[in-house]
């Protein structure tokens, strides 16, 4: 039986993400590479060659990152995008500090 003719996905668009967002947090390939536990070129390739990922790799990165694959995977926009959804966790982030500022504040 002949294979079916289906077009490979081009993951450049989300490899690109995945540097922007690793570079944005000033985070080196090797140091993610060790506590992802894959080789620092396999994150490399899929950066900047567009390498389709193990689906757990994938998942991992987009937790990671906190990116959207709706706006990659679906031809209608996503309510939230990846930038929202990164400027969400981190003001997320600078709450939560804010909360143990104020209860530490309250003790004195």
């Amino acid at each position: 039986m002949a294979k079916r003719p289906v077009p490979k996905y081009d993951f450049k668009a989300f490899g690109a993400a995945i540097k922007a967002a690793r570079t944005g947090r000033k985070e080196s390939r090797k140091k993610v590479s060790d506590e992802m536990f894959i080789s620092p070129r396999y994150l490399a390739n899929i950066e900047n060659k567009g390498q389709h990922p193990s689906l757990q790799i994938f998942f991992e990165l987009m937790r990671r990152y906190n990116i959207s694959v709706d706006q990659f995977l679906l031809e209608t926009p996503p309510e939230k995008n990846t930038q929202r959804r990164q400027m969400e966790h981190d003001i997320q982030k600078i709450e939560t500090k804010d909360e143990v500022i104020h209860d530490d504040s309250r003790r004195r």
